[in-house]
């Protein structure tokens, strides 16, 4: 079980879908359209976010896209600016690679896009850049 800092608690699956909209808006992430956000939200493998207790406002959350077998890609890890410094991004990525080796069968390949808020986090959890053997690559439509 992740332990979280008083006042906080973690909960399964995703955040409310105007709760993910804001998490991803006020904590800097790109944000998808309400359609684009409507369709993918619940296709993820995994999900978790933070509900801040006084208040009942979802603070956080991380989500993990994947195969179930293979392969498992971090995503949507954000943390509200009034909220980090707590330990929460740490707790939703410590949920979420949990499940991940509670899950999915030995020699998971799990990968993320680390933005420099967030790498200290990442290698913290033994995350490793996999330049110049490779690099991640995009394409939007």
């Amino acid at each position: 079980m992740t332990s979280l800092a008083p006042g906080y608690r973690l909960a399964d699956g995703p955040p409310s879908l105007d709760a993910y909209l804001a998490l991803r808006t006020e904590s800097g992430l790109t944000p998808p359209t309400r359609e684009q956000a409507e369709a993918g939200l619940a296709g993820a493998w995994a999900a978790v976010h933070v509900i801040h207790e006084d208040s009942g406002e979802a603070v956080g959350m991380g989500r993990v896209l994947g195969d179930g077998g293979w392969y498992f890609h971090i995503i949507d890890m954000a943390v509200l600016p009034a909220h980090q410094r707590r330990g929460l991004g740490d707790a939703v990525l410590t949920a979420l690679l949990d499940r991940i080796r509670r899950d999915a069968p030995p020699g998971a390949y799990v990968n993320l896009l680390g933005d420099p808020p967030g790498r200290r986090l990442y290698q913290r959890h033994g995350f490793q850049e996999t330049a110049p053997h490779s690099l991640g690559m995009f394409l939007k439509l």
